[in-house]
């Protein structure tokens, strides 16, 4: 079975899925190995529960008659079937990256663009190899834009991305110290992430730049076309404002204001309403998507428990965002307590940037610092340390938490969602 052969196919199905749970009437299964399962013993299975085709990559469970399928790797044509389909689609593609924000921004720029058009976007964090292809092979005709969150954790990873997705405009939020194991240090971060630049630029695409950072004017200095915002002089200038806990944007004298907490949010919120400018879309509707946009994700999230106010921030955790996350919350009125997890994934950095935060979270002066995980407990023994989310709980059965805010923040890895319920 080739590409060719297979695409008309694909063009009858109602989804692609790699998840046998929910194959519905006229999916197509790829049936994927693993190292204790091979999902291409529920090939018939699949055609049975209406499945249109099922792609295995073992050649005993190949059934033509069954519409089940043999190739040599499930996950190549997955990824070849997405090119494929890409090729045949004309509509813009939003490609971003970064160390922070990307999904937020993400779910942003959807929002303001859908105020015009109709947007498939990354559905949660289906942003690597495997994610990316299935976002493409579920455009479908109707749709009139699409945005691709791409993430990477080593060099060359953007770079593959990119060749499935073929981005026509693209923006990294940011460079922070986020997967520093994986990309060899700060400098192989920005490196891997640029690859995203790299692209746009060999391909003459055009590139969206906050120009009050540094290292992106310094990386598409001189070069067109690109949409700007940050300055003055930029394409786009808006001026930041809060109200309470919430972050917002005023654009010649239209202020919306979102629905996420955190200064650092301000440039997620530029860069999508920039996009939707760009495209035509009137700042009334802009402001209607930001003020309706509600995170549900634990990425800035703002919760009312009782007489408290949560900031659930536990999708993900580096030290850039840690730091933010950190001096925007000591701005919160009232008694404050931080529960911070272990940052993952920080290789050889791991130790002195557990230090460096808990030293910044002692300079704050919170009212009560409460840590979860073996990083930070190294760094922090005499305190209230936790080796992780069970243990915490058991404390919290026994001991309440009087602080009228309290922030969780962490690495996905800690799981402090958790502990919400015992707080």
């Amino acid at each position: 079975m080739n590409i060719e052969q297979f695409y008309p196919l694909f063009l009858q199905a109602g989804k692609v899925t790699i998840d046998n749970r929910k194959i519905a009437a006229g999916d197509i299964f790829f049936a994927f190995s693993g190292d204790n399962f091979n999902a291409a013993t529920l090939a018939e299975k699949a055609i049975d529960d209406g499945a249109l085709a099922v792609i295995v990559e073992q050649q005993e469970f190949e059934n033509r008659d069954k519409n089940i399928f043999y190739v040599p790797s499930t996950l190549e044509f997955l990824q070849q079937l997405a090119i494929h389909h890409r090729s045949r689609l004309s509509i813009p593609f939003i490609g971003l990256t970064g160390s922070n924000g990307k999904t937020t921004t993400k779910e942003l720029i959807h929002a303001v663009l859908s105020e015009k058009f109709s947007v498939q976007y990354t559905s949660g964090n289906l942003n690597n190899h495997i994610g990316v292809p299935l976002t493409i092979l579920s455009i479908t005709k109707d749709h009139e834009m699409a945005v691709i969150e791409m993430g990477a954790n080593h060099q060359k990873e953007i770079e593959f991305l990119c060749a499935l997705s073929k981005p026509d405009f693209g923006y990294i939020t940011n460079f922070g110290k986020a997967h520093l194991e994986g990309f060899g240090g700060f400098e192989g971060v920005i490196k891997g992430k640029s690859e995203l630049y790299d692209y746009l630029k060999s391909n003459h695409k055009t590139i969206i730049v906050n120009e009050n950072d540094p290292v992106q004017v310094e990386k598409t200095e001189g070069y067109s076309p690109k949409i700007t915002f940050g300055k003055l002089q930029s394409d786009y200038s808006f001026e930041s404002f809060s109200e309470e806990h919430f972050v917002g944007l005023t654009y010649q004298g239209v202020k919306a204001v979102s629905k996420l907490t955190g200064e650092y949010n301000f440039t997620n919120l530029c860069a999508a309403a920039s996009l939707g400018l760009h495209f035509g879309i009137d700042i009334e509707r802009i402001k209607h998507a930001v003020e309706q946009y509600t995170p549900t994700n634990m990425r800035s999230q703002v919760v009312k428990k009782g007489n408290r106010t949560l900031v659930l921030d536990t999708y993900n955790a580096n030290p850039s965002s840690m730091a933010a996350s950190l001096k925007n919350f000591i701005t919160f009125e009232g008694s404050k307590t931080i529960i911070i997890g272990d940052m993952l994934e920080l290789g050889e950095e791991s130790e002195i940037e557990h230090k460096n935060i808990l030293s910044l979270a002692q300079e704050l002066h919170f009212d009560e610092i409460i840590t979860v995980g073996n990083h930070f407990r190294s760094v922090h023994p005499s305190g209230l340390a936790f080796e992780n989310t069970a243990a915490l709980t058991e404390y919290l059965q026994q001991h309440s938490i009087h602080s009228e805010n309290i922030l969780l923040k962490g690495s996905r890895g800690v799981a402090l969602e958790k502990i919400i319920d015992f707080i």
